[in-house]
C-alpha cells in the first residue's frame, strides 16, 4: 500500500473512532447528504487532494498532500453542531500527527462552513495537510 493510501486509511480509522460527536457515517466516497436518514448524522467523507513533491535528500523525496474532510450535521442548533464537529475532527487528528508512523506531520490548514446555505443541514469542509517522506521509486 502506498504512503498516500496508508495515510488516508489512518485518517478514516481515526475519524471512525471519534466519540463526541461520533460520526455515524465516514467514507472515502462522496455521498448525497440529502439522502441520509436522521440516524446517519453526523456524517463525513474524506478525499485525497493536491500534493506537492520535492527532493529532501539524495534518494529521499518529501511530499505534502492535502486531504479534504467534508462533514454534515443535522439538528436544531446547526452552528453549534458544526463547531463541535470541527473541534472533534481537529482534536482526533492531533492525537497522532504522524498518522500511525506514515507521516512526519499533520496540520489542519483550512476550515469552512456552508454558512447556512443547506439548512436544516450544516456542512463543513476541513483541509488537513500531511507531510511525509518516501524513498525515490518506492511509493
Amino acid at each position: 500500500m502506498s504512503a498516500r493510501e496508508s495515510i488516508a486509511a489512518n485518517i478514516v480509522t481515526v475519524l471512525s473512532d471519534m466519540t463526541s460527536p461520533a460520526l455515524k457515517k465516514i467514507t472515502r466516497e462522496p455521498f448525497d447528504y440529502e439522502r441520509l436518514s436522521n440516524a446517519q448524522f453526523p456524517a463525513a467523507w474524506l478525499q485525497s487532494g493536491d500534493e506537492t513533491r520535492s527532493d529532501a535528500t539524495t534518494g529521499t523525496r518529501e511530499a505534502v498532500i492535502s486531504y479534504r474532510i467534508v462533514g454534515f450535521v443535522k439538528g436544531t442548533a446547526i452552528d453549534t453542531a458544526r463547531n463541535e464537529l470541527i473541534e472533534a475532527i481537529e482534536e482526533a487528528l492531533e492525537v497522532d500527527r504522524t498518522r500511525g508512523g506514515y507521516a512526519s506531520d499533520t496540520q489542519i490548514t483550512d476550515v469552512s462552513t456552508d454558512e447556512g446555505v443547506i439548512d436544516p443541514i450544516g456542512g463543513i469542509t476541513m483541509v488537513a495537510q500531511v507531510r511525509y517522506f518516501y524513498e525515490r521509486g518506492a511509493l
